[in-house]
């Protein structure tokens, strides 16, 4: 088959396209013949040398792909062979065929296209598990999004405010804050020209928010810290802000803050399995009545990932980046 391989760390240049053996599956997994995969942060940082890939996961980058069923043991499932389904995946997405555990899989959504199912499952999972797991966003509770314009931001936007939340967005444009409202948010501010904590305040009448979800980390954790409501919950996902920082625990404690940090690609397939059930009964639904849909801002050819990830890097982009495999 072909794929996308790492040469060595480095610039977007060492991503070329190579023939690989297909995957062997292991106990629990079928072969998905793959239409799209999805380009995420996470793959940039493999490629970069700073994101290990897991012990037994192929060293292909890719961690979500979307298409069909050819090969696998499907006794007691929904799927037959065939079926489009979309999936989170460990690794090996940058390739014309991908092995995925049957339980991270999910069917295409009803009137969506392989393309736009493949944009789902690494922002949907990371967002769910993170806002809706652990830190408990439910009933009225206000919720704010760090990087409102990344594949993950307009995800946990749609998702919160097709579930009835308030949400607010940073971007780093003006542009990209209208963005964000477009699919939901309450306001988009403008991390450049704006005190996100001071407007998230005057928002919510001094109480701050009840969840703020965190790819930034560094210098935003102080201000985080002030912008939460009591018994607020903080999920960090990323640090590329800085992984350090200056806290004020006195009001940590004071306020019964919580502070959660989490990766999503080593945990077990049962974990994700639990996540993949939720997005199913409660997410796909609102997918396929059109409350949530995917944001798709450019697509590549599998042979040009690195100029998908030149793109990546930019952050010129709003939604996510694709590449097409057949």
């Amino acid at each position: 088959m072909r794929a996308i391989e790492i040469e060595q760390p480095g610039p977007p240049d060492v991503l070329v396209l190579c023939d690989r053996p297909m995957p062997a599956l292991k106990a629990g997994e079928v072969l998905i013949r793959v239409h799209a995969a999805g380009v995420n942060r996470p793959d940039v940082l493999q490629r970069l040398g700073k994101y290990p890939v897991p012990a037994g996961a192929s060293d292909l980058p890719g961690l979500e792909v979307a298409g069909e069923i050819v090969e696998g043991d499907l006794a007691g499932s929904h799927f037959n062979k065939g079926d489009l389904v979309c999936a989170l995946v460990q690794g090996g997405g940058y390739a014309e065929y991908c092995a995925a555990p049957l339980q991270q899989c999910l069917p295409v959504p009803t009137g969506l296209s392989a393309l736009e199912a493949a944009s789902l499952p690494e922002t949907f999972f990371t967002v769910w598990s993170n806002v809706f797991d652990r830190s408990r966003l439910s009933g009225d509770d206000t919720l704010l999004v760090q990087g409102g314009s990344s594949g993950i931001g307009v995800s946990a936007i749609q998702i919160a405010a097709a579930l009835g939340h308030r949400v607010f967005a940073t971007a780093g444009s003006d542009d990209k804050c209208r963005a964000c409202e477009a699919l939901g948010a309450e306001r988009g501010i403008n991390y450049r020209s704006e005190d996100f904590a001071q407007v998230v305040k005057q928002l919510t009448s001094g109480k701050g928010v009840d969840v703020i979800l965190d790819m930034v980390a560094g210098d935003y954790l102080a201000r985080e810290i002030d912008c939460l409501a009591d018994d607020g919950r903080l999920a960090l996902i990323a640090l590329l802000g800085g992984a350090k920082a200056t806290l004020d625990f006195g009001q940590v404690l004071r306020r019964r803050l919580s502070i959660s940090g989490s990766t999503l690609r080593p945990r077990s397939v049962g974990f994700k399995a639990a996540i993949a059930a939720q997005l199913q009964e409660k997410v796909w639904p609102l997918i396929e009545c059109g409350k949530i849909r995917p944001v798709i801002f450019k697509t590549f050819p599998l042979a040009q990932a690195a100029q998908a990830h030149a793109l990546m890097e930019s952050s010129a982009h709003v939604g996510k980046i694709m590449l097409q495999v057949i």
